[in-house]
């Protein structure tokens, strides 16, 4: 069986109402499995998370385009998460039975049928863009929607597909190929938003951090407290109990408690046993003993 996760994060998390439809697009299309979806208000995003195989993903991504645009007016659109699209950013994931060249091939045609269907540039990013300084989703959405017409005005930054400027209201979209990624957000005891970007720095690769990890601090003002919100791209290199670790020691240097974690979508089993094992000091632990485990062996 092939079996490929998509993940697409849409820049709408305050109206209910436009996320269900959203979330209906998809339940309408044959043999997509829709796993889970949740909103943001702070981020003003939604994660949805779906699986299936290469043709019937294409055709929910599809759905999902058309139910988002005449929803979603980025130039109305305020929130604490970078964005540049309605749509903003479309990743396929193998997971059992494909490959990622399967998943980039999968990537590549979906990006195409969305520029010509809908007039919406997209760029490629990850396994599926063939641009070196291109690959980085923290690149391509800098500026975010407010900057795009500007960049997209500079040769270098032309859509891989697509129109050579923004959709009036939907901006741009990023789709591409790559391995699972958790989205890990640990909430800070304190309104004190410098001390979020402080250890945000102070743990992300780009500064200097932990490799595979992306972070930003963020104000979640409905609440008064800050947040590290987190993307770690490979959970078996940079294990989520490190992070979380790394980040409680930070806080502590300005005086700051950890209130709580929390994990966006869905998780790979493996990430959780990791974290388990490491905290719980277990001894020659294996997946094997995992109840669900020996029992799918055994069906």
């Amino acid at each position: 069986m092939a079996l490929i996760e998509c993940v697409p994060n849409v820049s709408e998390g305050r109206r209910p109402d436009v996320v269900e439809a959203l979330v209906g697009a998809i339940r309408r299309v044959p043999s997509v499995r829709l796993l889970d979806y949740s909103s943001d208000r702070a981020h003003n995003r939604s994660v949805i998370t779906m699986a299936g195989d290469a043709a019937p993903l294409k055709e929910a991504v599809l759905a999902l385009f058309e139910a988002a645009l005449p929803l979603i007016d980025l130039r109305a659109h305020a929130g604490e998460h970078p964005r540049l699209g309605a749509v903003d950013v479309v990743p396929f994931v193998p997971i059992e039975g494909v490959t990622m060249e399967d998943c980039v091939r999968l990537a590549r045609d979906t990006a195409a049928e969305v520029a010509r269907r809908f007039q919406v540039p997209v760029y490629l990013y990850e396994d599926a863009s063939t641009n070196p300084a291109r690959k980085n989703l923290e690149d391509i959405r800098r500026g975010q929607f407010e900057g795009l017409t500007a960049k997209m005005a500079q040769p270098e930054w032309a859509p891989d597909f697509g129109p050579a400027t923004p959709h009036p209201s939907a901006g741009a979209a990023v789709i591409g190929a790559r391995m699972p990624l958790i989205a890990y957000n640990i909430n800070l005891a304190t309104d004190r938003l410098d001390v979020a970007k402080k250890i945000a720095a102070a743990i992300r690769q780009s500064s200097g951090g932990f490799r595979y990890v992306k972070a930003m601090g963020v104000a979640l003002q409905h609440r008064g407290i800050v947040q590290v919100s987190i993307n770690l791209t490979n959970y078996e290199k940079t294990p989520m109990f490190r992070v979380f670790d790394a980040v409680t020691r930070e806080a502590a240097r300005y005086g700051v408690t950890v209130l709580e974690s929390e994990i966006v979508g869905l998780v790979p089993a493996a990430a959780l046993v990791g974290s388990a094992e490491h905290y719980l000091q277990l001894a020659s632990f294996t997946p094997d003993q995992i109840l669900e485990n020996r029992l799918r062996r055994q069906t």
